[in-house]
């Protein structure tokens, strides 16, 4: 069985051992469950990755406590999204010659943060603290950034989204700088080295 009935996701080998087992990659045409396994522990690793995509793409607007950035895009309708994921994978395909899924389980390894900051009040002031980010964590927080950087492109702009979303997963495939993901790594992980 093949995703969108186009690309397997049989061979795919997923490098980073953190990631591994939240990181699915079973076996399923349609990436859409429509929230069948909420009642589990650890739902979310149950979830293609590619689904967990769409989800994101769903509300890319957040950023923080405002909802900064609405769009057509955003209506939550999963037909619109389910083409705009496919498309792009279509053009990541043409451009690099490689399974898209490939590519972008290769580009969440690469823009993943392994480290982030949170405040901590000790008697009545605030410091950042360094911490590790758990996996599942990780993979959110890439994802949220991914689309992000899509819509960022792409809102009131020529650019359309199918190819802001290509361009941002092979900017991250290829550890390019221009990828708002890549970016916003750096950042992280320097902030979290300068409060260790």
């Amino acid at each position: 069985m093949k995703l969108f009935n186009i690309w397997d996701t049989e061979g795919i080998k997923i490098l980073d051992p953190g990631l591994g087992r939240y990181i699915n990659l079973n076996e399923r045409l349609i990436p859409r469950t429509a929230g069948r396994n909420t009642g589990v522990k650890f739902h979310k690793s149950n979830y293609h990755i590619v689904e967990r995509l769409m989800n994101k793409l769903m509300i890319p607007g957040h950023k923080g406590k405002k909802h900064k950035i609405t769009s057509g895009h955003t209506t939550g309708k999963v037909v619109k999204v389910y083409n705009i994921v496919e498309e792009s994978f279509r053009i990541i395909e043409k451009k690099l010659n490689k399974n898209p899924v490939e590519v972008f389980v290769k580009a969440i390894e690469n823009s993943a943060p392994r480290e982030e900051i949170t405040t901590i009040e000790y008697g009545g002031a605030r410091y950042p603290k360094a911490v590790e980010c758990s996996p599942q964590r990780r993979i959110d927080i890439v994802l949220r950034f991914m689309t992000q950087g899509a819509y960022a492109a792409s809102f009131n702009k020529k650019k359309s989204v199918v190819s802001a979303l290509s361009e941002e997963i092979i900017n991250a495939y290829n550890l390019s700088i221009n990828s708002n993901a890549i970016a916003k790594k750096n950042e992280l992980e320097r902030q979290a080295d300068s409060s260790r």
